[in-house]
């Protein structure tokens, strides 16, 4: 056993640059688990940089400067940036706060709703069962006060924080983009001499992660304004929020979009009870659901890598479990990582294997 570990080593573990790939990832990751929440303003703003840059790029094809571009297409960010707050933002707090208001409204629909059960399936359902799931429901409503109480009292704080980020944020995009090169030739001069393999997957995974964030960003709007417009000719209430969680839902692939229905369907109910207009919203959601699971995503993420659906699957149970949110949206980045590092590792072993 001892001999079939030492030789399974020496294949996979001989080449110094396997043991820098792997010495960068490890420190990645750990910098990651250590400082990731205190970065989440410069993740951001290197998304946000990635995606702006891909604009320059374009504008450079029509010869126009680097620096000249930059300061037009961050012009443009700050635009799109500032109309974003002063417009988008009064009107999701509005709804927000109608939805907080309506909510007594809904749970006594609720309870009312279960304590007919007992009269319509007597056979099924008991009035003890339906007091406690009432209990329940309380106590979980009252979970719910507790948090936004919590929230509330530190409000202030959240509200440094973000007035930080809104000024750090920018900040940070305009420097990403006007010293590009001088940051990677930083980068480079830090590396390792041997680093052909490292810089192989970079590039690899660099593709890929950009063709999935440049995809997704787009899906995001896609699926946010045809779910809106759906839902406001339909007169559901809650448009701007339930549309803009289903667009951000499509993050999380097979999953997301099916958890959302749920509280769609639920607003549908609470406004207009099981009828005609609460069946149009299902089979309006039920077929842009479709729509973008089969047109819309294979159209805009035609060049990422493919992953199985299990392996996409195992990469959100995994990373979702390991970082909550932030794991289950960077999951399939995360998942391609991994794919382009085996790929890489195995087939450099394979070749120093046959050279020797």
């Amino acid at each position: 056993m001892k001999e079939v570990l030492r030789r399974w080593a020496k294949h996979y573990f001989s080449d110094p640059q396997v043991m820098i790939l792997i010495f960068m990832l490890v420190g990645g990751f750990i910098l990651i688990l250590a400082f990731g929440r205190m970065l989440i303003p410069v993740f951001l703003s290197i998304i946000i940089a990635l995606l702006l840059d891909s604009v320059i790029e374009w504008l450079r094809r029509f010869n126009v400067r680097r620096s000249v571009a930059v300061c037009l297409v961050f012009v443009l960010f700050l635009i799109l940036f500032l109309d974003l707050l002063i417009i988008l933002l009064p009107l999701l707090s509005h709804q927000v706060a109608e939805l907080v208001e309506d909510l007594p409204v809904m749970i006594g629909k609720v309870k009312a709703e279960l304590l007919l059960l007992p009269q319509r399936y007597p056979g099924i359902m008991s009035e003890q069962r339906v007091n406690q799931i009432i209990s329940l429901i309380g106590s979980e409503f009252y979970n719910l006060g507790k948090n936004i109480i919590r929230i509330s009292v530190s409000s202030v704080r959240g509200m440094i924080e973000v007035l930080v980020y809104l000024i750090l944020v920018p900040f940070l995009v305009f420097f990403l983009l006007k010293d590009k090169e001088t940051i990677l030739d930083w980068f480079r001069r830090l590396m390792p001499e041997e680093r052909g393999l490292a810089v192989r997957v970079w590039d690899e995974v660099y593709d890929q992660f950009f063709n999935y964030l440049r995809g997704k960003v787009l899906e995001i709007l896609f699926v946010w304004a045809i779910n809106y417009a759906a839902f406001a000719i339909l007169g559901l209430k809650y448009s701007i929020i339930l549309s803009l969680l289903v667009g951000i839902a499509v993050l999380v692939p097979y999953i997301g979009s099916a958890v959302m229905f749920i509280p769609v369907i639920l607003i549908a109910f609470f406004q207009w009870g099981l009828g005609a207009k609460m069946v149009s919203i299902a089979i309006a959601y039920a077929v842009l659901h479709a729509l973008d699971g089969n047109i819309i995503a294979p159209l805009l993420l035609a060049k990422v890598v493919k992953i199985h659906p299990i392996a996409i699957i195992i990469a959100i149970l995994i990373f979702g479990g390991l970082w909550g949110f932030w794991g289950l949206v960077f999951a399939i980045p995360l998942a391609t990582l991994l794919h382009a590092v085996l790929k890489a590792w195995i087939s450099t072993a394979t070749s120093l294997a046959k050279s020797s």
